[in-house]
């Protein structure tokens, strides 16, 4: 499936993230407000099918770029799960040279085998940590 990923938020449209966080279990009744004001306030990578404007992934980073990341928000749209969309966006964040040498976390309940392939461990059972690469 060929795909391709942008960081310039501004490429990507607020209705179209919002649809992907409404199929979230943990951002399904946030409020368009602070939708918006979370995305304007971090680094967003928006993943689309090759040849469409169909927003079918997206995450979001905080980071204070010295010490730490938090990734969070991370979205396949649910008719293109299971087909590595999911790898290939949390690949492209993790090589990015902004957050080498940062410890990165995040929070899941469901999707730990994806983030271990990224050196994420488990440290209970919903909070992962990278530590730094460095």
């Amino acid at each position: 499936m060929n795909y391709r990923i942008v960081d310039d938020l501004d490429k990507m449209k607020l209705e179209d993230i919002v649809r992907l966080l409404r199929m979230t279990y943990w951002a399904d009744k946030r409020p368009i407000e602070k939708i918006e004001k979370s995305v304007r306030n971090s680094s967003c990578y928006g993943l689309y099918l090759e040849g469409t404007e169909k927003l079918v992934g997206f995450a979001r980073v905080i980071s204070d770029h010295a010490t730490a990341y938090y990734l969070c928000d991370v979205i396949i749209d649910t008719e293109y799960q299971h087909k590595g969309l999911g790898t290939a966006l949390i690949s492209y964040i993790n090589s990015l040279p902004d957050f080498s040498g940062l410890r990165g976390f995040l929070v899941t309940r469901n999707a730990h085998s994806l983030y271990r392939k990224f050196g994420y461990e488990v440290v209970n059972e919903r909070v992962m940590l990278k530590e730094p690469d460095c």
